[in-house]
């Protein structure tokens, strides 16, 4: 930094550029998902500052010089603004403990250090790096260990220089980190071949900050890899909003909006990046669309299987009537006609889709084509997109259930770049059956998986609610199926007497039809409580949460859930969370916690994995050890262990251990957006709803909403907002090409 003018010290005026210069005395506080740092500086000439600026791994003993300038804070007093920092190792021997006592390498606590600068003094940090094998000369660290001491101290200071570099061009330092994950020692020489690898979907980049890091490394901005990455940026940003396609005069359109480029080089881009297989162009569905090759390839395999199995001839329909009277018997139950249909079907069918509303009976009818299938000596295997869905179904049917994922033995590929299936066509399921339930959550790539890993004489019985909330991910498949009317499919109608004395169903069924439920009628298992303010909504909140329902209803904190549309907003989930977090599991001055990004997780916190983490180990009480976390997985933090800087989180029967720098794949749950509970079901729901972004205040999240409660629903907010939402039937159109292609081979 030489060439900076500006005094050096805490004599500096505010606002004027300055150089100050010393050794990090301490850390107070420090955000891993950006870098933000609050450090005391002991300085060269004398004095303790507080100085704040973004410094990732900062550790007590580092020295340092800082550009920037002195601010008065309205609570902390003077403090000294860093803009640039140039860092350096401790040099003296003191700095050298102090930085190693910090708990900055792994496995090495005070004492450690200690003895490793007795032994090498100013050469410590050196032998460290380059002969680690040498620590073994010092008594109590046995060789293996002097290796692992070696291989965290060349890891941190490998990912150090990566984050420097990351937060130096403001890009979130958690895609960082899985930079080096990936390519380790390699992460810079890869990142400076190809910055636009950042937008790869497990790294997570926007377009934006990878193409801000290009044009800075150099890259022309009319590049073909600028374009290209733009292309494919836009097409798996719109897969995460549940477009299999995109037509090309859209995509033209969009990326031009987005670099700026002529929407011919756009064509131009698709041609090569279709010709490298990346891409594929197809008319269908009334347009010339453009596909991520995989979405392409899921699309044509899920329509040709799927007309495959519904070719197969019936098979008989006294086999049928047998099966569903023995069915009936080992239940002790008369079905209604439609769900003795729907049985029938599934019986004479290698498909069968089973559909209907809260009360229906779908539940009862899944019970009889298993007991069906039970009777036809076939090997039944039950499944649910989700673990709460699965452990749902598992208690209704009394048979052991599975996640999707868990079923297909699911992991990661870091050089495909996305997951992959143990269960294939190579090594499929052993089961004759499978009935999969809460269809309307799974997109194409996971049906893709699950027909793959059937035996070719496999039977599937897809479940769900048509009128739900599509998946997250690329596809609108229950609705598609059902629509294309080219499958055996029934729709349950007829809400049973039982379930109709519940005011969560039958407001669920007026909501769906577009009618307002009387919400005057505070009475049984829904209530409607007006509140007209945010701060109001809230206040209402923690109390049912916190006192109410537990202490006068009996119904335990643990089986409360908070739903919300939004996320954003006094009344969407990130300000509810901190406030319930405050109200459920305050600190009492023994819970250990962790800062990490905008959350604080405390022991005790109800949490959710929002990513998929194939690679993370489960472990069940028995010692039976797995692995794989997935997006809408909720545990609780069970231990917080500063010095290992490890946390680790109970999944129903699996624990899970999460070092720090994988925090960013938990988020609080003690309230969750709709669209994060889709395939659960909690004994009593409290939604949320004020003001928030209209795309979000629909029937459909109204409805998802309402149908996740069993026992109880309590609505919070403004009763305009939920008018509004009934009346809001819009859904957003989703490009998908299986409708047209499962009609067009009946054609």
């Amino acid at each position: 930094m030489s060439g900076v003018r500006g005094k050096t010290g805490p004599e500096g005026r505010p606002g004027e550029q300055t150089v100050i210069s010393g050794s990090i005395e301490s850390v107070i506080y420090t955000n891993e998902e950006n870098g933000y740092t609050v450090f005391r500086l002991s300085l060269q000439e004398g004095g303790i500052v507080t100085v704040v600026g973004t410094l990732p791994y900062a550790a007590p003993g580092e020295e340092l010089t800082a550009e920037g300038q002195w601010m008065a804070h309205q609570v902390h007093g003077t403090q000294f603004r860093a803009d640039h920092v140039e860092r350096l190792l401790p040099a003296s021997l003191a700095g050298i403990v102090q930085y190693l006592s910090s708990g900055i390498i792994k496995g090495v606590g005070p004492a450690t250090a200690r003895n490793i600068v007795e032994a090498f003094g100013e050469d410590a940090l050196r032998i460290m790096e380059e002969s680690p094998e040498r620590l073994a000369e010092i008594k109590g660290i046995p060789a293996k260990r002097a290796e692992e001491i070696g291989a965290a101290f060349r890891k941190q200071a490998t990912l150090r220089r990566l984050l420097e570099f990351f937060a130096g061009n403001d890009i979130r330092l958690s895609i960082g980190i899985r930079m080096y994950r990936s390519y380790g020692d390699d992460a810079m020489s890869v990142l400076y071949a190809n910055p636009y690898i950042l937008c790869d979907e497990y790294f997570g980049a926007t377009f934006a900050e990878a193409d801000r890091l290009a044009l800075k490394l150099g890259f022309e901005g009319d590049c073909s890899e600028r374009v290209e990455a733009a292309v494919l940026f836009e097409l798996h940003h719109n897969a995460g909003n549940g477009h299999c396609f995109i037509p090309e005069e859209k995509l033209a359109g969009a990326v031009n909006q987005l670099i700026g480029v002529p929407e011919e080089q756009v064509r131009e881009a698709v041609d090569r990046l279709t010709e490298s297989g990346e891409t594929v162009c197809e008319d269908i569905a009334g347009q010339h669309a453009v596909y991520l090759t995989r979405l392409w390839r899921a699309e044509k395999e899920i329509a040709s299987r799927l007309l495959g199995m519904s070719r197969m001839a019936p098979g008989r329909l006294n086999t049928a009537e047998r099966c569903l009277e023995q069915a009936e018997r080992e239940l002790g139950v008369e079905l209604a006609e439609n769900q003795r249909r729907a049985v029938r079907e599934a019986v004479q069918h290698r498909v069968f889709l089973l559909t209907g509303g809260p009360g229906t009976g779908k539940t009862t009818t899944i019970r009889a084509i298993l007991r069906s299938f039970d009777a036809m000596g076939l090997e039944t295997a039950l499944a649910a997109p989700t673990g709460r869905a699965a452990k749902r179904m598992q208690e209704l049917c009394g048979r052991e259930a599975s996640t999707i994922h868990r079923l297909l033995e699911t992991g990661y590929d870091p050089e495909l770049g996305f997951q992959v299936f143990k269960r294939d066509e190579n090594d499929p399921l052993p089961a004759d059956a499978v009935i999969l339930d809460e269809t309307s959550m799974v997109d194409v790539i996971l049906l893709q998986a699950l027909l793959r890993a059937m035996k070719p004489d496999c039977r599937l019985v897809l479940v769900g609610d048509g009128d739900q909330l599509p998946s997250v991910g690329p596809g609108n498949l229950l609705r598609d199926l059902l629509r294309s009317g080219v499958l055996p499919a029934v729709r349950l109608e007829e809400v049973f007497r039982q379930a109709s004395e519940s005011r969560i169903i039958r407001n669920a069924h007026l909501i769906d039809k577009g009618d307002l439920p009387d919400l005057r009628e505070n009475r049984g298992d829904f209530f409607f409580l007006r509140r007209k303010s945010g701060e109001a909504a809230v206040e209402t909140i923690l109390e049912l949460c916190a006192s109410r329902l537990p202490e006068k209803m009996g119904i335990p904190r643990e089986e409360i859930q908070v739903l919300s549309p939004s996320r954003k907003n006094i009344t969407g989930t990130n300000s509810l969370n901190k406030a319930l977090q405050e109200a459920l599991n305050p600190q009492d001055g023994e819970k250990a916690e962790k800062s990490f990004g905008q959350f604080l997780f405390r022991c005790g916190d109800r949490v959710m994995q929002v990513r998929n983490n194939y690679d993370l180990i489960w472990r069940k009480a028995n010692g039976m050890t797995g692995t794989g976390v997935f997006n809408g997985d909720v545990g609780r933090i069970t231990q917080v262990n500063i010095p290992d800087q490890t946390l680790t989180v109970e999944f129903e029967d699996r624990s899970v251990l999460y070092t720090f720098d994988l925090l960013g794949e938990l988020e609080p749950a003690y309230a969750m957006t709709v669209h994060k509970s889709q395939g659960s079901e909690y004994s009593a729901v409290i939604l949320a709803l004020g003001q928030c972004a209209p795309s979000l205040l629909t029937r459909a999240v109204l409805y998802t909403a309402v149908t996740r409660a069993r026992n109880l629903l309590i609505v919070v907010g403004d009763e305009d907002v939920f008018s509004a939402m009934v009346e809001n039937n819009r859904t957003q159109k989703r490009y998908s090409g299986l409708k047209t292609r499962l009609c067009a081979a009946e054609t």
